[in-house]
Order: C-alpha cells, then structure tokens, then sequence
C-alpha cells in the first residue's frame, strides 16, 4: 500500500512541487521567449535602426535622413543598441560610423519576416493606402529588397539588374541574384541581364502597386532592355487594399481570365 506521504515518503518534496497560489505574476517572472526578447528588442525604433545598419555602417545623419528620427531619441537608441551589443562604432576615415555587431547581425530574420508580413499581409490587412508614404524614395524601396526576397525562386537564380532612375531621388542600382542572397549595390554593373530606366517618381509608384508598370512602358516613361525575366519575379509584391477579394473572385470565377479578374500585383508585372 502506498505511503500516505507519497510514491517519494516526503511530504516536503510534493510541496515543493505543487504551484504556490498568488496573485498575477510579474512579466518578468515567466518563461515567454517571445515576450523577453521584446522586452530587449521590442522598442519602436531599435529593430529598425539594426535593419538599416545590416545593409552596411552607417552615419549618424545617414541615419535620420533614411528614418526620420528626431535627433535626441536616436542618440539613446543607439546608446542603448551599443550597450547590449547588438551595434558597435567603428572608424570610416576620418569619421565614426555605426556598424551591427554579429549578435546584432542574428536579428536579420526577424527584420526580414517582419519586412515580408507587412508587404503581404499588413498593408491589406490594416487598410494601408500606399499612396501616403509622400517622402518613399527609390533608395528606400530598393534597400528593402534583400528582407524581401522569395527565396524559393532565388535559390537557383543568377541574375542581374541594373535600374537607372532619373529625377528628384534618381540614380544607378545594380541588384544581383545569386543562390538564393540579394545585394543592391548604388552603381552601374559590369554586366547586366536586364535594365531598367525611368523617372524616379513614377518607378516608386510601380513598387508601391499604384501605378500599372507596362502601362509607363507603353508610354514611354520607362524602358526595359535584356532578357525576358520581370525583377519581381523574386521578390515578395506589395499586398495592395483589394487584393483579397479580387482572388475570391478569381476562385468564384476561375473560367474568366479577364483584367477584372486579375489582382494588382499581375496587372503591376513587367
């Protein structure tokens, strides 16, 4: 017959074990992965910061102009990424530039599933109108490029494209393809499979989904040159407000193939 103290003989053991009746714990006090690792990186600025520090150092200005941050929150971000390692300083000539460090450099998934969650869930899901981000230039949209990249498709791919864009915000990008990685690179390139050229103004808004690519084509605003492959191809499109139910209607209507029937992203393609 067992014990009347237990399996153990100890009445202490069990009541070591058993759940001590409280009040509502501290947050801090339990086990959550999720909501101890926002407690370090949960702040609205600091994932941000690192994101842009992944693509390569960068300056203080550099900084604020590609985030806006008012100056005095950016000083204590920063402050604050350094003292927990996940940014360091280091010298770029003659001046001090802000670098990821490689615990800073694990957060690159996170930045990435977040930067994929909010270009084909967020948008629609929040009712996002695209046309609101006034200040989006190229070099803000073709930085976001590596976080976006479908990887399925990229894994075997080994392409190059060069994008020349004139006007306020223009300039040269060459962005390459190569075993499943992205590098957007602010140059011309040695070789390019295919280019891109257009106003500055109007390539933003066939990234952010307002505006039809092969109608800017058909009117001569942009040009493209080389092989047959569209550079979206690769990368996770904009989830314009709509999409969804033009696919249920496509799934309602799967005999019509007419434009109607197609959602933004196909009508964006070129």
């Amino acid at each position: 017959m067992m014990d009347a103290k237990g399996p153990t003989g100890s009445s202490g053991s069990l009541a070591a074990l058993a759940p001590e009746r409280r009040g509502v714990p501290r947050p801090g006090e339990i086990y959550d992965p999720v909501a101890r690792t926002l407690d370090v990186i949960g702040d609205r600025w600091r994932l941000v910061l690192v994101r842009h520090l992944l693509l390569g150092p960068k300056g203080f200005q550099e900084l604020r102009v590609r985030t806006g941050i008012a100056p005095r929150v950016l000083s204590s971000r920063l402050r604050e990424l350094v003292r927990q390692g996940f940014v360091k300083t280091v010298a770029e000539g003659s001046r001090s530039v802000y670098a990821v460090t490689e615990r800073g450099r694990s957060l690159e998934p996170i930045v990435a599933s977040i930067a994929r969650w909010f270009t084909r869930h967020g948008i629609d899901a929040l009712q996002i109108d695209t046309s609101q981000f006034t200040e989006t230039s190229p070099q803000s949209i073709l930085e976001s490029l590596p976080f976006l990249l479908r990887e399925e498709r990229a894994r075997d791919a080994d392409v190059t494209f060069e994008i020349r864009l004139t006007g306020s915000g223009g300039g040269v990008w060459t962005v390459h393809i190569c075993d499943g990685m992205c590098s957007v690179v602010p140059d011309f390139a040695d070789r390019a499979d295919v280019r891109y050229t257009a106003d500055a103004k109007a390539w933003c808004g066939v990234a952010l989904g307002l505006t039809d690519a092969r109608e800017l084509i058909k009117a001569g605003i942009m040009t493209k040159d080389g092989a047959d492959v569209a550079m979206d191809h690769y990368f996770h499109q904009i989830s314009q407000v709509g999409d969804a139910e033009s696919k249920r209607e496509q799934a309602s209507s799967p005999g019509d193939s007419s434009p109607k029937h197609q959602n933004s992203s196909e009508r964006r393609r070129a």
